[in-house]
């Protein structure tokens, strides 16, 4: 039995909230995208890291059995965050494979039908509430709309200000991924915001991921692709780079990670 309890303010400050009871049964492998299972983030990484790999040979680089590779690769492939190309050879059997990031969403049916479904439904949600003037354009909007139903998927709860191109995410579902590896997990979400903004076409781009700016809170900060002219084709390749972030004790907390430093 699930319970859903939905809140929406506006769209330009949407919040959703999902009350949900689910007794003893296990977690779907594509709940909140697929993105907690540990070794499907490491597999996840070492694909952004280096894309066109095969199986065998991330499966050598990460320790992880081959078979399981195989499944967790399957699961992000169905998810539409990683994309697969099929190498000719010119011998016998079946073809391998090579494994690579999403960086366009017209080379993936799941990622492309994603964005797609998030723009007709932000659409939707702006046509059935109280007008109020967006000081975002339409491209912009459509990014976010996107960008919302990611993380909202992904199981962060998303609250967006428009005005301020931020997204308030609490509470995190990772938190025990991250008392082992921190910047796994931060660094996998980072990269993730920043392929679907670039997926969905628009002036946004990834700012800052400033993890735990409280104990239960994170939060996204966007900025205009204008504002960080020079810098953007870094995100195309790197990953994002990690400065010192400041929690509200003043005290030094989680890095924060910074597009294209």
């Amino acid at each position: 039995m699930i319970f859903f309890t939905v809140f929406i303010r506006s769209p330009a400050q949407r919040s959703c909230t999902f009350t949900t009871y689910l007794g003893d049964m296990p977690r779907r492998a594509h709940d909140f995208r697929g993105l907690t299972q540990p070794r499907r983030l490491i597999l996840l990484r070492a694909v952004h890291q280096v894309p066109g790999r095969r199986a065998g040979e991330l499966a050598s680089e990460t320790g992880i059995p081959l078979n399981t590779v195989r499944d967790h690769l399957r699961v992000l492939e169905d998810e539409g965050l990683i994309r697969v190309d099929t190498v000719q050879v010119g011998t016998a059997g079946r073809p391998p494979v090579t494994y690579h990031p999403v960086r366009d969403a017209a080379a993936h049916p799941v990622a492309h039908a994603r964005i797609e479904g998030a723009h007709e439904r932000g659409r939707l949600l702006r046509a059935i509430t109280p007008a109020e003037a967006s000081p975002l354009d339409e491209p912009a909007q459509r990014q976010l709309d996107v960008l919302y139903e990611h993380l909202d998927d992904a199981g962060l709860e998303p609250h967006i200000d428009e005005a301020s191109l931020t997204f308030e995410l609490a509470p995190c579902r990772y938190h025990d991924m991250i008392d082992e590896d921190r910047a796994l997990v931060c660094g996998v979400h980072a990269r993730l915001v920043q392929d679907v903004l670039r997926q969905s076409e628009g002036p946004l781009a990834l700012r800052k991921l400033q993890p735990f700016v409280t104990a239960h809170q994170c939060r996204v900060m966007l900025t205009r692709r204008a504002d960080t002219a020079g810098r953007a084709d870094t995100t195309r390749t790197a990953g994002p780079s990690v400065t010192t972030a400041t929690n509200t004790s003043g005290q030094r907390a989680t890095p924060a990670h910074d597009a294209g430093h």
